[in-house]
């Protein structure tokens, strides 16, 4: 198996970083704009093969996409970073071209990967790479709502003092601030409803910070986080590898399921070795479907920037 990261800043690094860990294929590649830098990154990790016990070859390249030839997946980082104060959406001018491009460049040499994107704004960079490319709708995925989930089951966890691996949960909708729906009334710990543990404050003081969890990294460290979402892709890579069939919230194609057409947004889906396979449908309550339905047309509003473009 092959797998291509392309971006190697800090996201696109550590997504590669636990794919070489996991020793998820036998060749990886990852390959940047900047001279050198992939190059530099792919040593620096192959120099920690005998230190952590993995085989998997780690390829870096500035720009030859030649490299990355019979690709199973592909995982896309690359694009402008979001800084303190910047919304996703002050993003799409730059990031658009930036995706389009790469997916063109991948897809002369890998004509059959399955792409996964993390570039944002999420959703949008997802559409634009499905309706551009012309592929599948399952072989494209939008990472976002398993970073979402991730982090609403570390707010959980800091609540009810529990391991986050002993929950489940997952957040719906957009990724972004405003547009994620993160399901409290759905979210258990070891299949017990976390809503008998919690008071309403809390629940509501959960929501509100799951939601806002990048906004808060950002203005912590200055740039986008990197940690969880490189894990994040890299969870995906290795669910689609393995087969395995596990359920993430992810960005994909709708075509009236959850009551949308025709737009990119987060739903549960089964991940397997044909991309994602299959949509969950959590039956909403009304206030959970209107709450989706908004956060569609605030995407649908980020879309519709593409036409200007």
């Amino acid at each position: 198996m092959k797998v291509t990261v392309v971006g190697a800043g800090a996201v696109g690094a550590t997504c590669a970083d636990n794919i070489a860990r996991k020793e998820l294929c036998s060749e990886l590649v990852l390959l940047d704009i900047k001279e050198g830098i992939a190059e530099g990154k792919a040593q620096d990790m192959m120099q920690t093969a005998a230190l952590l016990g993995f085989d998997t070859k780690i390829v870096g390249s500035t720009n030859d996409y030649s490299k990355t030839a019979d690709s199973d997946v592909v995982v896309i980082t690359s694009g402008l970073p979001r800084k303190p104060g910047m919304t996703r959406e002050e993003l799409i001018g730059v990031n658009a071209g930036i995706v389009k491009s790469v997916c063109e460049n991948i897809l002369k040499y890998s004509p059959n990967a399955i792409i996964i994107i993390i570039s944002n704004p999420m959703d949008t960079m997802t559409y634009l790479a499905l309706t551009s490319t012309g592929l599948p709708k399952n072989r494209i995925i939008g990472m976002g709502g398993t970073l979402d989930s991730s982090r609403f089951k570390y707010q959980l966890s800091q609540h009810l003092n529990c391991s986050p691996a002993d929950l489940n949960a997952v957040v719906v909708g957009g990724h972004g601030d405003t547009t994620m729906i993160p399901l409290i009334r759905l979210a258990t710990w070891n299949s017990v409803p976390v809503t008998k543990f919690l008071s309403a404050e809390q629940q509501e003081q959960i929501v509100k910070d799951t939601m806002v969890g990048g906004a808060t990294l950002t203005a912590l460290i200055g740039t986008s986080a990197w940690y969880a979402p490189g894990a994040s892709g890299a969870a995906l890579v290795e669910s689609i590898l393995r087969d395995e069939k596990k359920l993430f919230t992810c960005c994909v194609a709708l075509d009236g399921e959850y009551g949308q057409k025709d737009i990119c947004l987060g739903v549960p889906v089964t991940i397997g070795r044909n991309g994602w396979e299959k949509i969950i449908d959590f039956e909403l309550n009304a206030d959970e479907q209107a709450a989706f339905d908004k956060s569609a047309a605030a995407v649908r509003g980020m879309n519709d920037v593409l036409k200007t473009l």
